[in-house]
């Protein structure tokens, strides 16, 4: 399998952790989006990343489609329930991650993107998405409480997305210094960041 994607890209980051985590090999091709010369959509149309190539060519795109694929790939460390409530749980938490990604990567192009003018950025719509953010974080907050983990009594797809979502606020957004006031959520993440998956994966600038 060949995995297109970025390092920098926190969706990019939770497909490599599930693979290290479920021990399976690929081959890890880097790819700026943004680049003139980009060649992303020859294999997603949509030009984004992550992408998972597989061994006859056949294309997955959306990290929640590749996660999904992957963890139904080996029975080793299963990382999201089969069915029911519990599935719903792990997907929730999952969806509310992405939802942090989202909202924050939005705010960052609108303040950032270097083909838009400064008169033509909104600061109400950045405001609007950072509230999403701190809403979710607060969440996240309240739902882990003084559980061991997001769902059960071991590592899941859920801790692996809220640990994404985090690490990317404090490489990107390190100012808004979400754990200052989120005890749980500050344990969890630091748990995390022992294990080998989330070190070997780290962003860098």
């Amino acid at each position: 399998m060949k995995l297109i994607g970025a390092i920098t890209s926190p969706y990019v980051r939770k497909v490599r952790i599930v693979m290290a985590e479920k021990k399976l090999d690929y081959v890890f091709v880097t790819e700026d989006v943004w680049a003139a010369d980009t060649t992303i959509q020859d294999a997603n149309p949509l030009g984004k990343v992550p992408c998972l190539v597989m061994e006859g060519g056949e294309a997955l795109f959306d990290s929640r489609v590749i996660v999904e694929y992957l963890d139904a790939l080996s029975p080793v460390g299963k990382l999201i329930p089969a069915s029911g409530r519990e599935r719903a749980e792990v997907k929730t938490w999952e969806a509310l991650a992405d939802g942090i990604l989202d909202a924050s990567i939005l705010a960052r192009l609108e303040a950032n993107w270097g083909q838009r003018k400064d008169s033509e950025r909104s600061q109400a719509w950045i405001d609007r998405q950072m509230g999403k953010v701190t809403a979710a974080l607060d969440a996240m907050e309240r739902g882990l409480g003084d559980k061991p983990f997001c769902y059960g009594n071991h590592i899941s797809l859920a801790d692996i997305s809220v640990v994404c979502a985090t690490g990317y606020l404090d490489f990107r957004f390190p100012g808004l210094r979400w754990a200052d006031s989120r005890p749980a959520l500050k344990r969890l993440h630091d748990k995390l960041l022992t294990r080998q998956s989330f070190v070997d994966t780290l962003p860098n600038p």
